[in-house]
């Protein structure tokens, strides 16, 4: 950082405390690209985005950075608050328009109804059905105590992990790595791993309560 790059990538957190540490001076960016921005416009980034962004914006200038924005949802409130950091003219590129399908045509959809005491059981029958006892599934929960319950839970027959935010860094690294690798079968996360994981060959993907 201190002889000069040409392109950072960061998180909000990191960048803010290089720009607070005075090892980062963002006055001179040309163009600020934000990803999966109805993440990073949303409650917990959208303060630590403003502050990093001020520096290099100033209202009405003609030499504000060129701003692009990427995301695969973007709500209408997206729009209204991009608006700060994007020129009159902007552009608005949609890749899924106004077609119905917006799913891959090659997965099959499956809604089962049960009872939450009879979920472990019924979770560990679909794992076996759908996915044999070599294949890898993603099962995503509401809660980090619902995710190291059913990791425990006898019901599985497969190996086990839990993914969720009070487990370290370090250690989230070293579970997404078996998982890739096959070291176990079933890995049962929050929404912590819901973006942004490259994990392929995944056969099933189970929500255990319709996504909010």
């Amino acid at each position: 950082l201190k002889s000069g790059i040409d392109i950072l990538v960061g998180t909000p957190g990191r960048i803010k405390d290089h720009i607070q540490n005075s090892k980062l001076e963002l006055s001179r960016v040309k163009h600020v690209v934000l990803d999966e921005v109805d993440h990073m416009l949303d409650m917990g980034f959208a303060e630590q985005v403003e502050e990093i962004l001020g520096s290099s914006y100033k209202k009405g200038s003609e030499n504000n950075p060129q701003t692009l924005l990427f995301s695969a949802t973007c709500p209408r409130w997206v729009y209204d608050v991009a608006k700060k950091y994007m020129r009159d003219e902007y552009e608005q590129i949609d890749l899924i328009g106004k077609k119905t399908q917006r799913t891959a045509t090659t997965v099959e959809h499956l809604a089962i109804q049960c009872r939450s005491s009879q979920r472990a059981g019924v979770l560990g029958d679909i794992i076996q059905v759908y996915s044999g006892s070599r294949g890898r599934t993603i099962v995503f929960c509401e809660t980090k105590k619902e995710a190291n319950e059913l990791a425990m839970n006898a019901s599985l027959k497969q190996d086990a992990q839990s993914l969720h935010g009070d487990i370290p860094q370090k250690q989230r690294e070293i579970t997404l790595k078996g998982f890739r690798n096959g070291v176990f079968e079933v890995l049962i996360a929050t929404n912590v791993a819901a973006r942004g994981l490259d994990i392929p060959e995944v056969d099933l993907v189970i929500q255990c309560s319709p996504p909010k």
